[in-house]
């Protein structure tokens, strides 16, 4: 069997391939006329965020039974037409979790102590200790908006560093709640008490600019509000007017409407958010676990 490998995996889970017997073809990132070509007769392709397997992929590749994508999201694999033709997606939506959550934490903490500012302005030969003026964590009430694998181990760092936790989201679950001494409450109430605010939740329709102009005037000029799940979750165009008019203190993101941020966006004109280039999944131990698990799952699913 022939397992095409469309974007870079950590070499354990190539080895978990060949291991099995699967012949393997790695080229990273096709364009999509290329990737038409190399599924002719593959059993099986991994991809990651990129590249995009749509219904003309899926259509070229009469041998397909796996789709695999190493991390969480399954935006760029057309689910229905994977679907109709009974193909098999696999992903490994638990492996980034901690690396996600410990950006969202490392987000709080740069914007909150000001630090790639003060590191900005030292190098320009600027001395900026007053304006590099920070706030504590410890005492502060942070919300976190959805309390999935992600959101638990954020609830559970912050809860670490003296944090008051509130949670929200559709299906609370009380005793994972209470092992991160987190309270459940509605969004509103999340979002009008917290003093940071960090997103944790899917793209769908439902979440589509959930944080919008309305719900950011709800929190406080203080708050700082960090988006490390999926960009569209909020409006951009709001973000960036309640940034430059001070209805929040800041915001960190690693996530964008439209990646990558055009160089001239508003938002890289701000000193008070930190933008970081989509990362959250992007250390050596995340990559190997998403890989070696997305692997396992090929061979479970085309030898089983």
């Amino acid at each position: 069997m022939k397992v095409l490998v469309a974007a870079p995996i950590h070499e354990k889970a190539i080895e978990v391939l060949k291991n099995a017997g699967f012949e393997v073809v790695y080229e990273e990132y096709p364009d999509k006329d290329r990737l038409v070509e190399l599924v002719k007769d593959v059993d099986a392709i991994i991809v990651r965020s990129k590249p995009k397997i749509t219904r003309k992929v899926i259509e070229a590749a009469p041998k397909l039974k796996v789709i695999g994508r190493a991390g969480v999201g399954l935006d760029n694999i057309d689910l229905k037409a994977a679907e109709e033709r009974g193909i098999k997606v696999v992903n490994s939506p638990g492996a980034s979790s901690r690396s996600v959550a410990e950006l969202a934490i490392g987000l709080i903490f740069n914007v909150a102590r000001k630090i790639a500012f003060a590191d900005r302005k030292m190098r320009e030969g600027i001395w900026a200790k007053k304006q590099a003026m920070g706030v504590e964590l410890e005492g502060k009430t942070i919300g976190v908006v959805g309390f999935g694998r992600i959101g638990y181990q954020v609830a559970k760092i912050a809860n670490a560093l003296g944090m008051k936790v509130l949670l929200y989201d559709p299906y609370p679950t009380e005793e994972r709640a209470r092992e991160v001494g987190g309270k459940f409450v509605d969004l509103e109430t999340l979002l009008k008490e917290s003093d940071v605010v960090t997103l944790h939740v899917p793209l769908v329709d439902a979440t589509y600019h959930l944080i919008n102009e309305e719900r950011l005037r709800l929190m406080k000029p203080t708050a700082i509000l960090i988006n490390a799940a999926r960009g569209a979750v909020v409006d951009t165009s709001a973000l960036v007017k309640a940034l430059q008019e001070g209805w929040i203190a800041g915001a960190g993101l690693d996530v964008y409407e439209e990646e990558p941020l055009p160089k001239d966006h508003p938002l890289t004109k701000l000193d008070n958010v930190v933008l970081t280039p989509h990362i959250g999944a992007s250390t050596v131990e995340a990559q190997m676990r998403a890989g070696v698990e997305v692997a396992e799952k090929i061979v479970e699913a085309l030898k089983g």
